[in-house]
């Protein structure tokens, strides 16, 4: 007998809806059929993600960069483009949606900019369940609408709405005070900065505390060291120094990851890989059936995971802040991250400052701390990065069925209390949710939407129809009453739901999907001395697989392992390293040796310092407008400006010396570059001075002084020989050496630098 097609209302069109969307339309088992409706109050698709450069209307910043890597923001059988950057800007992340709209959910039918206001459940003799949903719609175009659907499913996600402490509400203020969110540059959150200045405060130590925090001092340096016309409105004439800092107020010690982590943190030339591929790599766990790592964490697995990060850094972070430090008495507790490329160097250079504490009040242009009773004063704004509440998301379901879901709307981390891993509630058989997971694995997505789709089509979590694995799985799971216990549980961890690869693990078993294997032959990585073994979405590939679909999956394992080989053994993101951790200020000490009288010999002894700024064109317009050209991200460069005392030891003079370059680096091309700046503007670049060539180690060999580079450079007839060495501890510089042999019919003479912090 042919099977009657299922209605089905998907709330949310970000990854999530779009995920469940496509899975239903694609992955059903049984036989099952459904017509799909995506309702999402936006109008476009996307959810938090941007789908372009100037779309601002969401929460979240088109330039904003996404924490993890292509390889983990992905569906399992859709491929990203072959020139997307490996860590993209949330506006490609959009792109990537909506393409991925375009490639699976055509046959849904979508209604953006039409908003979710009612859903009940209504008695029904067609469904399975006994019930259906009665649905109410409203947009600009049609107004209140009813509908009528077999099922329903919730992907609108934790993001609701801003969180805002309570006595921040519905209150005037001197200054201005934002969600993070709603941040987009510093001429929006200040208006006109002339005659204004002071500390820009945010509020609120976790992921988005620590990204803006970075984003916002990344802003400022730009304001002042971009080319061009001086931005006086953002310089004190006297001091010539920024008018607006950063200044980070934090509740616990948190370890601040880069984009980029060393795969081999005890080399002084370490490799590097995307942070998210070094975390999920399998061959670092345990033998055997996964445990969780997340939920309740004792002393002993919070002492092991606080040590893990100590030696994946190398530092307790006391050289950037002493406010920054863990202590090894802070190892007990539960260990919380954040991500950012530029925050930590930012803060040892004194553009972010650091408070510990909580916000009590804000009066006039001071905040009060508790429990020191610290004042933070001269503030300009106040950006509050204190999350955001699912709660709304939920808003529309009846009073007596957010009953059953024991929501919590004032508990940010565990809002809602579901079953088996966040997919549905046994008392409300024909409701699903996809993306109530409060981390950033579209592979958990994925396993949610297939796990729901499983449960519709099978009759529902009561349905004797379900297969054993299905049934064994939700015998023997203890979610709800795992996140109503979190609730109060001090020792509850950043993010309470589960590991991604045991969520991967436990998902595979329920819906018999075995996790396929590597396709080659993968690095070997001391000191385990394992076969490196990344766990990305597309690992666990569907069982419907059309040939498009497995071309897509086996593309997007091909591309992981060759990013992760070319990392371990080809000295990839290299580059990207030197360049993130080289901002701010070094000491150097160079010594110049000349062969020709006439050409001094001495030691200038000073500073370098490298100021952070976004991608400019100058001497590469070509190249930029091809980027533009194809929708992609121009980056970012430093103004290097060296300051200090030049002694002649021949003549015995002493004099003050200054130089200038800009350095930049090419991620399509993973390439360093330094280029000479105008002579009559001093912070626009003028042409190439060299390009750096990192050097792989022999066979054999070793890079136990660190990672070697060369470069040259024919000046008319001179000869600028190159030698580079750049020394790690893990992630960051600990030193780096820059010498110059130059030879030809005008100069002979050679220099030697070294840098350190």
């Amino acid at each position: 007998m042919t099977k009657v097609t299922k209605t089905v209302c998907v709330v949310g069109a970000g990854p999530s809806g779009l995920a469940a969307a496509k899975t239903l339309l694609h992955d059903a088992p049984n036989g099952t059929k459904y017509d799909v409706t995506i309702f999402d109050s936006q109008p476009r698709v996307g959810g938090l993600w941007p789908v372009n450069k100037t779309d601002e209307a969401g929460l979240v910043h088109p330039a904003m960069i996404a924490n993890q890597s292509k390889h983990t923001m992905c569906f399992s059988d859709f491929a990203w483009s072959d020139n997307a950057p490996q860590i993209p800007r949330a506006f490609q992340v959009g792109g990537y949606l909506e393409l991925y709209r375009q490639r699976y959910c055509q046959d849904a039918t979508l209604r953006l900019g039409c908003r979710v206001k009612k859903a009940d459940l209504i008695s029904s003799s067609s469904n399975e369940s006994g019930y259906s949903w009665h649905v109410e719609t409203q947009s600009a175009d049609n107004g209140v609408e009813e509908h009528r659907f077999d099922y329903l499913v919730i992907a609108s996600g934790y993001f609701g709405e801003p969180a805002f402490p309570a006595f921040l509400k519905n209150t005037n203020y001197d200054i201005p005070v934002v969600h993070s969110s709603q941040y987009r540059d510093l001429e929006q959150l200040l208006g006109d900065p002339k005659g204004k200045s002071g500390k820009i405060l945010v509020v609120g130590g976790q992921f988005s505390g620590v990204e803006i925090a970075g984003t916002i001092a990344t802003h400022v340096s730009d304001a002042v060291n971009a080319p061009g016309p001086r931005r006086n409105d953002y310089i004190d004439e006297k001091s010539q120094r920024p008018k607006f800092s950063v200044h980070h107020l934090v509740q616990r010690p948190t370890w601040i990851l880069p984009l980029m982590t060393a795969s081999t943190p005890a080399d002084s030339a370490p490799c590097f890989l995307p942070m998210d591929l070094n975390y999920q790599n399998l061959s670092n766990r345990p033998p055997g059936p996964l445990v969780n790592t997340q939920g309740h964490i004792s002393v002993e697995t919070a002492r092991f995971v606080n040590s893990f990060f100590h030696g994946l850094l190398k530092t307790n972070q006391s050289e950037f802040s002493p406010r920054l430090t863990v202590q090894e008495s802070d190892y007990d507790n539960q260990p919380f991250v954040g991500i950012s490329d530029p925050y930590m160097d930012f803060v040892r250079s004194g553009t972010i400052g650091i408070s510990r504490g909580k916000l009590q009040s804000l009066s006039g242009n001071i905040a009060y701390v508790g429990p020191s009773g610290e004042q933070i004063d001269d503030i300009a704004a106040v950006v509050l990065a204190t999350g955001f509440k699912a709660s709304t998301s939920l808003s529309f379901l009846p009073e007596e069925i957010q009953q059953k879901l024991s929501i919590a709307p004032n508990d940010l981390n565990n809002t809602v209390a579901l079953a088996f891993h966040n997919t549905h509630h046994p008392d409300v058989p024909n409701l699903g949710f996809v993306g109530f997971y409060r981390s950033p694995y579209w592979g958990a997505i994925e396993m949610q939407a297939r796990f729901v789709t499983a449960l519709f089509s099978y009759g529902g979590p009561h349905s004797s129809s379900l297969p054993a694995s299905i049934v064994n799985s939700l015998k023997n799971d203890k979610s709800i009453e795992r996140t109503i216990s979190l609730r109060t549980d001090p020792r509850a961890s950043q993010f309470p739901m589960g590991d991604y690869a045991w969520l991967s693990q436990e998902f595979g078993i329920a819906l018999d999907i075995d996790q396929v294997s590597r396709l080659g032959k993968m690095p070997i990585l001391p000191p385990k001395n394992k076969e490196m073994n990344v766990l990305t979405a597309a690992r666990y590939p569907g069982k419907k697989l059309n040939e498009v679909r497995r071309m897509e999956n086996e593309k997007n394992l091909n591309r992981t392992e060759e990013v992760v080989t070319a990392g371990i053994t080809k000295g990839r993101f290299v580059a990207r390293a030197v360049f993130r951790s080289l901002l701010g200020e070094w000491k150097l000490d160079r010594t110049v040796v000349s062969q020709r009288p006439e050409q001094p010999s001495g030691r200038f002894v000073g500073t370098a310092t490298f100021y952070l700024r976004n991608g400019t064109s100058h001497g590469r317009e070509e190249e930029f407008a091809n980027i533009e050209k194809e929708g992609g991200d121009h980056g970012f460069e430093y103004l290097y400006v060296e300051n200090g005392e030049f002694v002649d030891e021949v003549k015995g003079l002493r004099f003050n010396a200054t130089r200038r370059y800009i350095w930049r680096y090419n991620e399509r091309k993973d390439k360093l570059s330094v280029w000479f700046v105008k002579t009559d503007e001093d912070r626009t670049a003028d042409y190439l001075f060299h390009d750096i060539d990192f050097v792989l180690p022999n066979e054999g060999a070793s890079n136990d002084d660190g990672w070697k580079a060369k470069a040259s450079h024919l000046c008319i007839e001179d000869l600028y020989d190159v030698q580079y060495r750049f020394s790690f501890d893990s992630v960051n510089l600990r030193d780096w050496k820059l010498g110059y042999s130059v030879s030809g019919p005008k100069k002979d003479y050679s220099i030697d630098g070294v840098y350190r912090r």
